[in-house]
């Protein structure tokens, strides 16, 4: 089984740089998106074999998540928790036969960290959730999760360090929820590789490869047996993120 995760910054714009053949040629069988920006009945396109799952925001334009998936799962459930978590589209759950999809689009820290006090409300009632499904079946957690854990992470961490994706708060929060019994599939596999799944759009950054790895695949650690791979499909462009991906043996 292949899965799919991408910000794709704004859907719209990214069917117009060359999606749907994309994802025609992932050969995915679920694909999990973020930052949609839209609502369902804004876009009209052809991706035939997939069940078409969509959280869009309150606000127009604005975060949003997506699953196109070709087996129908058994439920899906939209959002999380309290109220507080569910005017922004960032969270769908998927349930399959042996595991549970959470595609997450999570909410940025912002410049001088102005939304770190909900992000970590956020990260904790998160983690509740996760470790709450995980105690009925593994799970598959995905999406662009806006943290690079580890130095290794980013092109220029000494820089960075303490600005929103790269402060210490985030970069705990991450190591609290892998205490908690989840694997980061790419850098369990690759301990050692440097690769990025976003670059921001000024200065050249993708062009040199400054970039930050904040798109993950993680699973139950009792999933990890089942990882065949974990890439990071950087050459593949369309938005500031690139997919990732994740397959795992039958």
């Amino acid at each position: 089984m292949k899965l799919i995760s991408w910000n794709v910054n704004g859907l719209r714009a990214c069917i117009s740089k060359g999606f749907l053949a994309f994802a025609d040629a992932s050969g995915a069988d679920i694909i999990c998106l973020q930052e949609t920006k839209m609502q369902p009945d804004q876009v009209d396109f052809d991706l035939p074999g997939y069940h078409r799952f969509w959280n869009s925001a309150d606000k127009k334009g604005y975060s949003g998540t997506a699953v196109f998936t070709r087996e129908e799962p058994l439920s899906v459930t939209y959002d999380f928790g309290d109220d507080i978590h569910r005017h922004e589209g960032r969270i769908i759950t998927a349930e399959y036969p042996d595991f549970y999809l959470v595609c997450c689009y999570t909410p940025n820290s912002q410049d001088e960290l102005k939304r770190i006090d909900y992000r970590m409300q956020w990260e904790d009632d998160l983690r509740s959730y996760l470790m709450e499904l995980d105690k009925i079946k593994p799970v598959v957690y995905c999406g662009d999760l806006n943290v690079a854990h580890e130095e290794i992470d980013l092109k220029n961490p000494k820089p960075n360090r303490g600005r929103a994706g790269f402060s210490d708060q985030e970069r705990e929060k991450m190591t609290a929820l892998l205490a908690s019994g989840f694997c980061d599939t790419f850098r369990t596999l690759h301990p050692d590789t440097i690769k990025y799944s976003w670059w921001s759009y000024r200065f050249k950054a993708r062009e040199k490869n400054a970039g930050w790895r904040i798109d993950y695949f993680l699973v139950s650690e009792r999933l990890m047996s089942r990882v065949e791979d974990a890439e990071i499909l950087n050459e593949v462009f369309g938005s500031d993120h690139c997919p990732v991906s994740l397959t795992l043996k039958n």
